[in-house]
């Protein structure tokens, strides 16, 4: 279509298929750069970059320089472009080089003016760019230049005679040796101030070839290059230098420097430390046992893991056992996968296992080291060692892995965790286990907390352990009565007992009869004292003959406090005047219960009616009470006490 007479209808095409690329090369082409140029700019800018140079290119032919520039620095390309154009023109290109301020450009001046041999110029420019390599090298050319042109004045020819002049000879001499001082001297200040690798290495290159060591291990160790610098102490029995050296560089080195050290057969510790630097434990080992270094030995063991070699591992931690550092070989055993030795050493040695030692002795189920039975055995091995240790929580664990929860369960118990101990309970759904947490739950204050009581109750049911929830309920109704005088739940929890106890599957059938048989004898008697009571506010004459019938039975202090009664008797007779009865139901309920204190049952307002109704002081009741106490003749007491009661 460029040849053709219709580009403008393919200039339409172009643009009505968006294909912007083909319409900025038909400019191109058809040497419209301007549009070329706008299309690039505004649609085309994946080849903007290539537009400007062959636009810079095309001006360039047509000798249109000034402008060429423009689109050879829009192009990216004028660093070498350029100066490629105006090399015709030195004068020109100097002066663009200077008004850039751009360190590719000044470079590549210094490069050609280095090529035209103008050093000193060229030096300014590589300064500019900080081309610090260059410096130098240009600064050790000149050196090398005047050395060289010192000794072609002082000795020009072989054919010359041999006595010259001396005076004017040596103050040339001394003039350029000067001169060569300094410029190394510069080269060497660049190389210290900017830590140009490239420099620091060109100029240590230097001096090694002039033999002065010392310079050329210093550059040599700024420049990183330290195998250079190796190779420099190694040749000059450098050996302090070579150690620092060598712990700078790379792994290979160290070993290196470590087989000159072993091959002296002098510093052998220095050797050790470098196998061990470069991860050569085993070198490192070995070298360190034949010499009986045991200090490189501690370090070096603490590099050591499960896939340092078994061998090794084993002769480590039998090192560690003859000077009794007894964890780190157990650390080393533990590496070696050695878990039978690990724990015995634990065992003898009184080792505390902590969590990392005894997850490193535990193995996976998936795991081939072991076969399952002698897996559970090291686990439930691990944990009774926890047991003995005091580490419950430990145990508990191992023995879990290890499929035990029975004794897992017992370990449990001993650490005293009650929130963990009702989880595992639930957590488990074993009878054994169930019925353990609830028996242990029953050693808490369960009293006063429902949610323990709760726990009891489901675990014993869940255990199916119905003799041990009847022996619970009759445990809550005795608390019932002696710390809340409810005889009403009392009542409630001997019936729970009673239908539990029924159910419960015994093995013996006469026991269970007979404890049915205390169990329905307690009920009884609750039920009438309770009858008795609710029967006051109707009947008080026969709620009190009921109560005395009830302390005539033998059996009423299993189920019913005396107290209780003897307490509801007194109250009875105050409110119907009988204090001479009240007094005897109190002197009763002394005698009785000697070591209570009485207002547990009844008030200190009713005991101190009862002794006004009758005019008998309460501090002298007291003091009879002690005598009482400590007298066999409770009976002649009680006389003397009532006669003073008739006197009054």
């Amino acid at each position: 279509s460029l040849l053709s007479p219709f580009q403008e209808e393919a200039e339409q095409l172009y643009k009505q298929c968006k294909r912007y690329d083909l319409l900025n090369k038909f400019y191109q082409a058809s040497d419209q750069w301007q549009k070329a140029i706008e299309v690039a700019e505004a649609h085309d800018r994946v080849h903007l970059r290539t537009t400007y140079y062959n636009y810079a290119k095309h001006l360039e032919a047509t000798a249109e320089h000034n402008l060429a520039l423009n689109f050879y620095e829009k192009s990216g390309t004028h660093w070498f472009e350029v100066p490629r154009m105006l090399l015709g023109d030195l004068q020109a290109l100097e002066s663009y080089v200077n008004k850039m301020k751009d360190k590719n450009l000044w470079k590549w001046w210094a490069q050609y003016l280095e090529s035209q041999a103008d050093m000193e110029t060229a030096l300014k420019y590589y300064e500019l760019a900080q081309d610090y390599f260059s410096l130098v090298r240009v600064y050790c050319f000149q050196g090398n230049i005047q050395k060289v042109s010192v000794a072609s004045r002082q000795f020009p020819s072989q054919r010359q005679p041999v006595l010259q002049p001396a005076p004017a000879s040596w103050e040339g001499f001394s003039l350029s040796l000067s001169l060569s001082l300094s410029l190394s001297f510069q080269a060497a200040e660049i190389a210290n101030e900017t830590g140009n690798w490239a420099a620091s290495y060109y100029l240590a290159c230097q001096y090694e070839n002039q033999d002065d060591i010392k310079q050329a291990m210093h550059f040599y160790t700024r420049a990183q290059a330290f195998k250079n610098a190796i190779h420099l102490c190694k040749e000059n029995n450098l050996d302090d230098q070579l150690m620092n050296l060598a712990l700078l560089s790379s792994p290979e080195d160290m070993i290196e420097a470590a087989r000159y050290y072993e091959k002296k057969g002098q510093q052998m510790d220095r050797a050790v430390m470098l196998y061990h630097k470069a991860g050569h434990l085993s070198k490192a080992l070995e070298l360190a046992f034949a010499t009986q270094q045991f200090a490189a030995l501690q370090l070096i063991a603490e590099d050591l893991d499960e896939k340092s070699d078994p061998a090794l591992l084993a002769r480590c931690s039998d090192f560690f056992i003859e000077h009794a550092q007894y964890e780190k070989a157990v650390e080393l055993l533990l590496a070696a996968k050695k878990y039978q030795d690990a724990l015995q050493l634990c065992l003898e040695q009184n080792l505390t296992i902590t969590e990392e030692m005894a997850e490193k002795m535990t193995i996976s189920k998936d795991s081939k080291e072991l076969p399952e039975d002698s897996r559970r055995e090291l686990l439930e091995q691990i944990a009774d060692c926890c047991m003995r240790q005091g580490n419950y929580h430990m145990a508990t664990k191992k023995y879990t892995q290890a499929g035990n929860k029975l004794k897992a369960m017992r370990a449990l118990l001993k650490s005293g965790d009650t929130e963990k101990i009702v989880f595992f309970a639930g957590v488990s759904r074993q009878r054994e286990i169930y019925i353990m947490a609830a028996n242990y739950l029953q050693s808490l204050d369960w009293r006063k907390d429902p949610e323990i009581m709760k726990n009891i109750i489901s675990f014993y049911t869940k255990g199916r352990a119905l003799d041990l929830l009847a022996g619970f309920y009759d445990a809550c109704a005795q608390v019932e009565v002696d710390e809340y005088q409810n005889y009403e739940k009392a009542l409630g929890a001997l019936t729970e007992a009673y239908k539990c106890l029924s159910k419960a599957k015994t093995r013996s059938a006469v026991e269970q009869e007979s404890k049915l048989a205390l169990l329905h004898s307690k009920m009884a008697l609750v039920k009438r004292f309770i009858q008795a009571r609710r029967l006051y506010s109707d009947d008080p004459k026969e709620a009190a003959r009921q109560c005395e019938l009830l302390l005539g039975e033998s059996d009423l202090d299993s189920a019913v406090r005396p107290g209780d009664v003897l307490g509801f008797l007194v109250e009875h007779h105050l409110q119907q005047q009988e204090f001479q009865m009240a007094y005897r139901y109190l002197e009763e309920m002394r005698k009785k219960i000697p070591c209570v204190n009485l207002n547990y049952y009844v008030s200190q307002q009713t005991i101190e009616a009862v002794h006004r109704g009758l005019g008998i002081p309460l501090n002298r009741n007291v003091a009879s009470q002690r005598i009482r106490h400590n007298s066999m003749e409770d009976k002649e007491t009680e006389e003397d006490v009532a006669d003073e009661a008739e006197i009054s």
